[in-house]
């Protein structure tokens, strides 16, 4: 009886603090002397952006009036822009130089809470480069890591960016490191492996059922040059299994991403239905087409693919000259064609002591417009991870996701690899004097 007296008792309460205003967050008003907001094609000077909590209240022109009690961030001498977002990170990788062991070396040599130290670093380093908002792109063998990482920023226990993980990803036997080991030793393996429709799809609700926020499945392998200098990459997944794995994601209203060479498993990941093609090194005309027809996004990962070359005589150092050609060719025809084309680094295969920003001045390098690249690690980068009008542009509504470089970017990109102000869901975690 004592609790059917409470219950009455408890739903006016919860009903009067539902009615009651909610307190709102301090304004914080940043001057910007040059803004450029992620979507429009030029610049604005001398505009005024409010924040409140976590969110843009308003922007206006430098006129506008500005309360007395509100927090002034002065960036009036800097370029304001958007939180950038990385599309493809490893924040659970450390390199792949193989003077120090290459890929293995990261699974072999450090164990889970290492590796989780090593994210943790990965994650703070992004921030404070400007990169509000990663695509991390699976854990290498660490398992749903990236997901607890997630869970540790969203509390407030360390600092990071906004994550979108992908956990595990998906290839098939054969097609996934680490290799070369004794048949009789049972190595674990930077990814899951599958084989067949059936597996397929479990290993796609297990990953979406433990927080995957995409799916990642690895459509090519190695890779080599024939005897002809032509790039060839091993095909790993069937049209069939990649079809299971995309209804099954697309069904909980989640994308796949592609990793993919060329060839046959670059044409298994469009026939399939994938989302977004990952590298995509060698591209024919007609999957260029193909790719404009189905609404495929292009993460080419460039700068990743232009170090740790083997010498040039070697079949390694032949392929890894071939990749780069070939490379720099399908990301041009994929401009000319208007692919969506988002920005992604692959970092993590590079040490995380490298800038993510270098690149920017590679895709700008092979033709790309720098207004072009920023769009590409804001406003389109949103667009791909269905978050149009909520990151990665500067207007209301929007997260506050702001960042500041001292020079013009428009003029120079190499200036977004010197953020001097970083703010992440209005909160200010680099840099800003106030007024």
């Amino acid at each position: 009886m004592r609790k059917l007296a409470f219950a009455p008792c408890l739903m006016l309460l919860l009903v009067a603090a539902s009615a009651s205003p909610q307190t709102p967050g301090k304004l914080i008003v940043i001057r910007a002397g040059t803004l450029i907001d992620g979507t429009s094609d030029a610049s604005r000077r001398n505009q005024l952006i409010f924040v409140r909590g976590d969110r843009i209240e308003k922007i206006a022109d430098s006129s506008a009036q500005i309360p007395a009690d509100a927090k002034v961030v002065d960036l009036s001498s800097s370029t304001v822009l958007p939180g950038l977002i990385d599309s493809h990170t490893h924040i659970f990788l450390w390199g792949e130089d193989p003077a120090k062991g290459g890929y293995d070396a990261n699974i072999l040599n450090a164990g889970i809470a290492l590796r989780a130290a090593r994210a943790t670093y990965a994650c703070r380093r992004a921030l404070d480069q400007g990169f509000t908002t990663l695509r991390d792109i699976e854990t290498e063998g660490a398992g749903y890591g990236d997901v607890e990482i997630k869970q540790a920023i969203a509390e407030g226990t360390i600092p990071g960016p906004r994550l979108f993980c992908v956990t595990r990803a998906i290839s098939s036997t054969g097609g996934y490191n680490l290799e070369g080991y004794a048949p009789e030793l049972d190595m674990p393996k930077g990814a899951q492996l599958i084989d067949g429709p059936v597996q397929a799809r479990k290993a796609a609700r297990e990953q979406l059922d433990h927080g995957a926020d995409w799916i990642k499945v690895y459509m090519t392998h190695r890779s080599w040059t024939d005897k002809q200098g032509n790039l060839v990459s091993q095909p790993t997944l069937t049209v069939d299994e990649l079809k299971a794995i995309v209804d099954e994601a697309h069904g909980w209203e989640k994308k796949v991403a592609c990793h993919a060479y060329n060839g046959i498993g670059l044409q298994r990941a469009l026939d399939g239905g994938c989302d977004s093609i990952e590298h995509g090194l060698d591209i024919t005309d007609a999957q260029i087409a193909q790719m404009v027809r189905q609404g495929t996004w292009y993460c080419p990962t460039l700068a990743v693919y232009y170090t740790d070359w083997g010498p040039a005589e070697t079949p390694a150092g032949k392929r890894d000259r071939a990749r780069a050609a070939l490379h720099e060719a399908s990301f041009k025809k994929a401009m000319a064609a208007h692919v969506k084309i988002v920005f992604g680094t692959d970092i993590g295969g590079m040490p995380w002591t490298e800038p993510i920003a270098q690149e920017f001045p590679k895709m700008v390098g092979f033709g790309m417009s720098p207004m072009d690249a920023i769009k590409s690690a804001t406003s389109r980068a949103a667009e791909m991870l269905d978050m149009k009008g909520e990151i990665g542009v500067l207007a209301p509504g929007a997260y506050a996701d702001v960042i500041a470089v001292n020079a013009d970017p428009l003029k120079d990109v190499t200036a977004l690899g010197k953020v001097a102000f970083v703010m992440h869901d209005g909160a200010i975690y680099k840099g800003g004097s106030s007024q």
